[in-house]
């Protein structure tokens, strides 16, 4: 189907300002030369802007990590869609397994930020997995399904590239465990025909899904290699910019 790989390094609650920029300042060198992936940073609320500065005139995009469902209004502590559109985001991470886990975040609140995204503009990369119990009980088409099903809920597509869809184990995040190649490109595969049941063959065919636990550069390629991983969510391993740079260039 031609799907453009795509990269996204989530740092979810690390890095200062000074230290986001800096990492942009090392990084952009190093992919300078790269031009069949497409690359994004989700750093901190309070580096978006900073780090979209820095990113201005490079082909690396900017996304945020979590947003609200509303333009507006009185939810202290909250970010909308138009706050990440006006800070230069292109894409924003929804449905996290950390949001889920430690914000309580169902998929009734996920689809509404789905939606919300998709009304502003920002293409959505909803993140959905399975606990290790959960597969350890044969329950991960069900979950992984589910989540599916729940996050997209209502939602119309007019063409693929307007959403994303991120695979992540939960039990793969930050542990050092990875899912082999064969074990997440099985899943994708089922993710994708859902995708079809609900959007049709041709839209669910253009729409990129990512894996996402422990990617390293070691491990990028052959991920990338399945017939059904897009790109890769990458947490610890983009941190560096040396090995984030090593995961982009997977294939070169």
């Amino acid at each position: 189907m031609g799907r453009r790989p795509f990269i996204v390094a989530n740092w979810k609650m690390n890095k200062t300002v000074d230290e986001s920029v800096g990492f942009v300042e090392k990084f952009l060198p190093l992919v300078s030369g790269v031009e069949d992936v497409d690359i994004a940073l989700a750093p901190p609320y309070i580096s978006l802007m900073p780090v979209s500065r820095a990113l201005q005139g490079s082909s690396v995009a900017l996304a945020a990590q979590n947003m609200h469902w509303e333009e507006a209004g009185a939810y202290t502590g909250e970010i909308s869609p138009g706050m990440l559109r006006d800070a230069g985001c292109r894409y924003v991470i929804l449905g996290h397994s950390e949001r889920r886990q430690y914000f309580g975040e169902g998929d009734g609140e996920v689809s509404r930020k789905v939606l919300a995204a998709l009304q502003e503009g920002i293409v959505p990369v909803l993140c959905v997995g399975e606990t290790l119990g959960e597969r350890d009980h044969g329950r991960t088409f069900d979950t992984v399904g589910g989540q599916i099903n729940g996050g997209l809920a209502d939602v119309v597509l007019e063409s693929g590239q307007d959403i994303i869809l991120a695979y992540e184990p939960v039990w793969a995040i930050g542990t050092g465990k990875t899912a082999s190649p064969e074990e997440a490109q099985e899943v994708h595969s089922f993710a994708r025909n859902q995708l079809s049941d609900i959007f049709g063959n041709n839209v669910a065919g253009s729409i990129r899904i990512l894996y996402g636990g422990s990617v390293k550069p070691e491990n990028a390629g052959v991920l990338m290699s399945m017939a059904d991983i897009d790109g890769a969510l990458v947490g610890g391993a983009s941190m560096e910019p040396d090995s984030f740079a090593g995961i982009v260039r997977f294939g070169n």
